[in-house]
């Protein structure tokens, strides 16, 4: 059931804007470009702000746990897929972070159902930091200068990381459970 909260309200703006993100990117005259960075500045920002105040307010919800995150993977997708079709992203980084991005979710949701939970690693938290920045750079920045490439790299070599680091989470997890030791 959704309960309606500020959290549960946030998600459902932030899934409300990816379209307004995808049209404002393509978009051929006007304000797109600018327009394109504030929507997914807000929304980036509804995402950080939508956990913060349901932890803090104890407003946690199985529709937050289970449309947060698919909010988040429908931002990013929806930003890296129309950035590969103006040209501004190579379509295997768009796939390698929308891959890692499924991939863990896939993971996360495994381990829920059977009663474990893989909370955000610091390198998750990086990731994140890193894939909002890089996608505001493509976004704003005319061009592919040297600096922006590197940085791009740099986002894919942290989003590998991030999930490689899950994976291990993940299988630290199952061997302790095989092992018969308790879970932190």
């Amino acid at each position: 059931m959704f309960e309606l909260n500020l959290p549960n309200l946030l998600t459902v703006i932030r899934i409300l804007l990816v379209p307004v993100l995808v049209a404002a990117l393509l978009q051929e005259a006007g304000p797109g470009e600018s327009l394109a960075a504030a929507v997914f500045a807000v929304a980036s920002f509804t995402d950080a702000l939508d956990g913060w105040i349901a932890r803090r307010q104890k407003k946690v919800s199985t529709f937050g746990k289970l449309m947060d995150p698919l909010a988040d993977k429908l931002l990013v997708t929806a930003a890296l897929v129309s950035l590969v079709s103006l040209q501004r992203l190579s379509a295997w980084v768009a796939m390698v972070i929308i891959a890692r991005e499924f991939a863990v979710t896939g993971l996360r949701q495994l381990a829920m159902e059977h009663g474990e939970v893989i909370p955000a690693s610091i390198w998750g938290k990086v990731k994140t930091v890193a894939q909002v920045a890089m996608v505001l750079l493509l976004i704003t920045v005319d061009g592919s200068p040297t600096w922006l490439d590197v940085f791009v790299w740099l986002t894919t070599a942290i989003t590998v990381v991030s999930g490689a680091d899950y994976f291990f989470g993940f299988r630290s997890l199952v061997q302790a459970r095989l092992r018969g030791e308790p879970q932190s």
